[in-house]
């Protein structure tokens, strides 16, 4: 299956659910006015997409039917289509320049942190690159074991410690590591935090600390991992984990598997941080790049 067959299927119940519903209301209206973008408010809100970007968007839609002297219902949903890229697109790509660069992956358990954390290597190794995986969860039993299995699967090193060990200390060796070896990225897993566990988050931000003091020049990347099937609650863990440590760009996993894929424009529009990756399958290459254009192409499909 290709890329885009790929996320066109992975949206296929947001698509059903939601835009669905709104090519069906378009199709009940002979004329565009305030009562059909009130519905169509509505039915964003339904999918996920949060009260203020649902106004956002029929607000330039309204500006853009005026513009340019849109009569036909139907029309929205190219104009739909369009506006939801235009407010997608930017920031995109990891920032990988330097070597080596880092990655710090962050996410409460159970949202496929260590999986994506599996891929996002294989994806890398692929591209000729030389990956050194940091075990930097040493809290959850299994942790380790796990990021063992997707080192060995996707060839690359792995620096670990005893389980309960001190995560910082393991990213400290996974740098020196990496510094020795000339390896081009670096990529850690931390514990899967909550974002109320104070200490939890004061241990993230000493691995901040020793990463700024050994790799001060370095490409660094924090990526938070989320689960779209939790909607709107992965907005909110989004902002609380972007007011503890400063967050880079989310992975979005799960979004074969939920209607509520409308929450990327949340995170984006609301948080304004971007989407760097999203999963769609089991797959090791089921985490795809995000691409704007794409996402709202296959997202708007009409099969």
């Amino acid at each position: 299956m290709g890329f885009f067959n790929k996320i066109k299927e992975g949206l296929k119940k947001t698509r059903d659910a939601v835009i669905g519903q709104i090519d069906s209301m378009l199709k009940s209206f002979t004329k565009i006015d305030d009562e059909l973008f009130e519905e169509l408010e509505e039915l964003l809100v339904m999918g996920d997409v949060g009260v203020p970007t649902a106004e956002k968007i029929c607000e330039e839609l309204k500006k853009r039917v005026k513009k340019e002297g849109i009569k036909n219902p139907n029309e929205i949903h190219r104009l739909l289509e369009e506006t939801v890229s235009d407010m997608l697109r930017g920031g995109e790509e990891l920032d990988l320049s330097t070597t080596p660069s880092i990655i710090l992956v962050i996410g409460v358990n159970g949202v496929g942190k260590t999986t994506t954390i599996g891929k996002l290597a294989n994806r890398l190794t692929k591209q000729g690159k030389k990956v050194i995986l940091a075990a930097g969860d040493t809290f959850r039993a299994a942790a380790i074991e796990q990021l063992e299995i997707w080192a060995d699967r996707s060839h690359c090193e792995i620096i670990k410690q005893n389980e309960g060990s001190d995560p910082a200390a393991v990213i400290y060796d996974a740098i020196s590591a990496a510094k020795a070896r000339h390896a081009d990225v670096i990529i850690c897993d931390t514990a899967g935090r909550l974002h109320n566990k104070k200490h939890l988050m004061d241990e993230l931000a000493k691995i901040n600390r020793i990463i700024d003091r050994e790799l001060p020049d370095a490409s660094k990347e924090k990526l938070l991992v989320l689960d779209a099937t939790t909607g709107q609650n992965a907005v909110n863990q989004a902002e609380q984990f972007s007011l503890a440590t400063g967050i880079t760009g989310i992975v979005l996993t799960k979004l074969d598997g939920t209607a509520k894929g409308g929450v990327v424009l949340a995170i984006k529009e609301g948080l304004g941080i971007p989407v760097k990756y999203i999963g769609v399958g089991e797959q090791i290459d089921d985490l795809q790049p995000f691409d704007a254009e794409d996402f709202a192409r296959a997202l708007f499909a009409q099969n």
